[in-house]
């Protein structure tokens, strides 16, 4: 599906760029709010049209938030399989509606604490939200995306649990400041487990610019295609457990100052001249930040 040989423009952070747009989270739920809330379900169309008509080659699902624990803190369980199913609707009607032949990658967010890698659940459970999200995900999407994942052993489990979709699987790593997993893993520990399924890519997932430099030359010894979706949060502290006190992550993580769509361009032209691949953002990476990329010469 990818080609170490190419590049390819990622979309941004479509659950900040919402908040952006006049999101009111409910709770912690954040980006899935618009999904429970029908009234913004034409603003998830806009912001994933806004990154594709940014020139995105593939955009993720907005259904991070969607994750059972996360809807039973807020009372939401039952909306699991329907929150789900409209991120794929709508994110195929955005591609629909733009005309262009993008690629949709469906989102399937780890089910430990976000940037963290201890599970609250039993890795039977885990395999099971993982192919209940698949399957549900399955007729809308190109492929599906391993988001922000923090450990060799939810890898396993979540490549184990849908390989019969018989789909591509982009892995999403998150990393810390010494270039490690938050498990203490390696990037050499997850491509030894996952040589046995379809593995497209790998990218260094919601990091910031600065700590995708230190993992870059990591992936650049492995033999697969690799990238990044970096965030331009001001710091993510080891510790960090969403707080159902503040529905906006920059409230706490704050914001890089001057993380012009300048600064990321420049960014994103280094590290390809590096020899990356997949070039996205995440977190606080908008559409205008993508649409800088059209002044290089991205082949």
């Amino acid at each position: 599906m990818f080609s170490r040989n190419k590049k390819y423009i990622l979309d941004g952070g479509t659950g900040q760029t919402l908040l952006e747009k006049g999101l009111k989270p409910e709770g912690t739920l954040w980006s899935a709010t618009a999904l429970i809330n029908e009234d913004f379900h034409d603003l998830v169309v806009e912001t994933h049209l806004d990154f594709i008509n940014a020139g995105a080659d593939l955009i993720v699902t907005n259904n991070f938030g969607v994750r059972k624990r996360r809807l039973l803190q807020n009372n939401k369980l039952d909306y699991f399989e329907s929150a789900n199913k409209f991120a794929g609707q709508l994110a195929r009607k955005a591609k629909e509606l733009s005309n262009n032949n993008i690629l949709i990658a469906g989102s399937l967010p780890t089910h430990a604490d976000t940037y963290q890698s201890r599970f609250f659940n039993t890795d039977e459970e885990v395999h099971k939200g993982f192919y209940e999200t698949a399957k549900i995900l399955n007729p809308f999407v190109d492929l599906f995306y391993l988001d922000v994942i923090s450990s060799v052993k939810e890898t396993r489990i979540a490549c184990e649990a849908i390989k019969n979709f018989n789909k591509p699987v982009l892995i999403g790593l998150h990393f810390r400041k010494n270039a490690h997993l938050p498990s203490n893993e390696t990037i050499a520990d997850v491509v030894k487990e996952i040589k046995n399924y379809n593995c497209c890519g790998i990218i260094a997932a919601c990091v910031s610019p600065e700590i995708a430099k230190l993992v870059l030359p990591e992936f650049q010894k492995q033999n697969i295609t690799y990238g990044f979706k970096v965030n331009a949060f001001k710091d993510i502290p080891e510790d960090f457990v969403i707080s159902s006190k503040s529905s906006q992550p920059t409230d706490v993580l704050g914001i890089l100052e001057n993380f012009t769509p300048n600064v990321f361009k420049n960014f994103v032209e280094s590290a390809a001249n590096e020899g990356a691949s997949l070039l996205g953002g995440c977190c606080e990476v908008k559409p205008r930040h993508v649409k800088a990329l059209k002044e290089l010469q991205l082949t």
